[in-house]
């Protein structure tokens, strides 16, 4: 089918997709197919769940197709507005907001929409924007301005309470105000404070958070209750051996002694299943997604991008670490998926948005890059 200026339709919409870094697509769709086995077995008595996950992953392909078409140029146009309309979204789910299981984290709008999710990308875009406009004059305050605006967000989340949300935007920033030329020292004598304050976390922590730090520390002080889920996952991961069971084989799974199967202990059902084997080998895709992160912030062509690509790497490492470690019983249990391979519709779309700016700032990078070739080979000409 040809156009009016004699190019096919596909010669038209070609360079749309000539943005998704293959690299980056590959280790996704891998991770995506790994999670879609997963889910089939682990919501197998649950019908549906498959079928509305391919759906998701639709919505976050579209989600990242529409990043990695835009320019991160237009990135830090939109870096102060995304911030403040986050930090205003927060407000309003302390004031307004849908409460579920004890939990205020929800705006209403015939729809449920949770902000807190829109923060683990606009914290990065505005750390970022910030750091590229102070660039060449950082002084303390900087840091100090910088600190604060991670704050203000940080604490709306963790007062819904929603410490895994709180953690993941923590990680971001704080990735940011790093790479942005705080020394190693400060960031020492920062944790040295930190560690100082946890007597006074401690005091304002609710019920509930003391008793997940309880349980990570004793899990057996209550093994019919509050340990009961996290022990059943450990005991899943465990008798999974070097090899697994099989797949749709999980006992633990399929007698249901796993909480919250098809989400956030979705690790424990491919652990018993896949065995040591196949964890080595989730491990493997996710050190590679980390690593492509990282090559492509350390080839990014402004510090802008490259604050922004570290930072959304740092996203990924954190979910995937955070989940298996409150999955094995290393952390504290907070509510944190496992990167596309957990079910859910935002958490997915967040994922892929992230994974879509990623490529644009890969595709921009590799163009300033052939420019500079081009224009080096025809002064040597």
């Amino acid at each position: 089918m040809r156009v009016q200026d004699g190019r096919t339709l596909w010669q038209r919409v070609r360079p749309y997709f000539t943005v998704f870094d293959a690299q980056l697509a590959i280790i996704m769709l891998l991770l995506l197919s790994v999670g879609l086995v997963t889910l089939y077995s682990a919501g197998i008595a649950i019908p549906g769940k498959v079928t509305d996950q391919l759906r998701n992953i639709c919505m976050a392909f579209l989600v990242m197709w529409m990043a990695a078409n835009t320019s991160p140029q237009m990135m830090m146009r939109v870096a102060v507005p995304a911030y403040a309309l986050g930090v205003a979204l927060l407000v309003a789910v302390a004031l307004v907001g849908t409460i579920k299981g004890g939990s205020r984290r929800w705006l209403t709008f015939g729809v449920q929409v949770q902000p807190s999710e829109f923060m683990k990308i606009a914290m990065p875009l505005m750390m970022a924007w910030f750091f590229q406009r102070q660039q060449g004059q950082l002084r303390w305050h900087s840091y100090l301005i910088a600190a604060l605006l991670l704050a203000i967000p940080v604490g709306l989340i963790a007062r819904q309470p929603d410490l895994g949300t709180a953690m993941l935007v923590v990680a971001a920033g704080a990735c940011v105000i790093f790479l942005g030329g705080l020394s190693w020292k400060a960031m020492a004598a920062l944790g040295a404070t930190a560690c100082a304050g946890l007597p006074v976390l401690w005091t304002v922590m609710h019920d509930y958070q003391r008793d997940r730090v309880l349980t990570l520390i004793d899990p057996y002080h209550d093994p019919l209750g509050k340990g009961f889920h996290i022990i059943q996952s450990m005991i899943a991961i465990g008798s999974g051996g070097v090899s697994g069971k099989g797949w749709t084989h999980g006992t633990q799974a399929h007698l249901e002694f796993i909480p919250e199967r098809t989400t956030d202990f979705i690790f424990a059902v491919f652990s018993e299943e896949f065995g040591l084997a196949g964890n080595l080998v989730l491990l493997v895709l996710y050190l590679l997604l980390i690593v492509r992160g990282l090559n492509i912030a350390v080839n990014a062509s402004t510090f802008f991008t490259r604050l922004l690509a570290g930072s959304i790497t740092m996203i990924y490492f954190t979910y995937a670490f955070v989940n298996m470690g409150m999955v094995s019983g290393i952390v504290p249990v907070v509510g944190v998926p496992l990167p596309f391979m957990s079910y859910g519709g935002t958490a997915l779309m967040t994922l892929g948005l992230g994974a879509g700016i990623l490529m644009s700032i890969q595709h921009h990078s590799r163009g300033v890059r052939g420019g500079a070739s081009t224009r080096a080979w025809g002064a040597a000409a």
